[in-house]
């Protein structure tokens, strides 16, 4: 299902506005948890994630349903803004659990570089202090600085750049479990 679902879907200050035919469209089908408990529709998901990552982040987000089929009986105004809240708790802490194995694994890095590099540089010292002549212990001594140096990438590149995005979602996903939900059934 590709979304926006209608073209009457749009924002507006710090509210989205999402209008569809029911809210079975919002949630995915195929999913057979509870209603409370079931996954967002992904196209629905990206939809409100990427508006809501356009508003301005010191603003409160709300979400208004603006539904032409009125609520299933079994499901209420509250139910559906619970189930969606509920949604985008589980996504942050997914996020979360993202984030930590992401610097556990730069933990990991950072251990394999440093002890390569300690140890690049220590050969590379040796050669040094034996006084080879010939361009290749010298090319042999940068060689092993480099090499070493070139370890240090990847614990260096999660450090540096990988770990902001993620976080950046998460504290996307955390408001957004915090957002005011309005739905507005139409009856036919």
């Amino acid at each position: 299902m590709a979304f926006p679902p209608n073209p009457g879907s749009r924002v507006t200050g710090s509210t989205i506005k999402l209008k569809l035919r029911e809210i079975t469209q919002l949630f995915n089908s195929l999913d057979p948890s509870p209603f409370t408990e079931q996954d967002l529709d992904h196209d629905a998901e990206e939809f409100i994630v990427s508006w809501a990552r356009e508003l301005p982040r010191h603003h409160d987000l709300r979400l208004t349903l603006s539904l032409e089929r009125p609520l299933p009986a079994t499901q209420t105004a509250e139910i559906v803004g619970d189930a969606i809240r509920h949604y985008f708790a589980y996504r942050a802490s997914i996020n979360r659990l993202e984030l930590r194995y992401l610097f556990k694994q730069g933990r990991t890095s950072l251990l394999i570089g440093t002890s390569f590099l300690a140890g690049c540089l220590l050969l590379s010292q040796a050669i040094a202090h034996r006084e080879p002549s010939g361009a290749f212990w010298s090319i042999a001594q940068e060689g092993l600085t480099i090499a070493g140096w070139v370890a240090m990438w990847r614990p260096m590149e999660i450090y540096l750049y990988d770990w902001w995005p993620i976080k950046r979602r998460g504290s996307l996903l955390l408001r957004l479990s915090r957002m005011k939900i309005e739905v507005v059934a139409h009856p036919a």
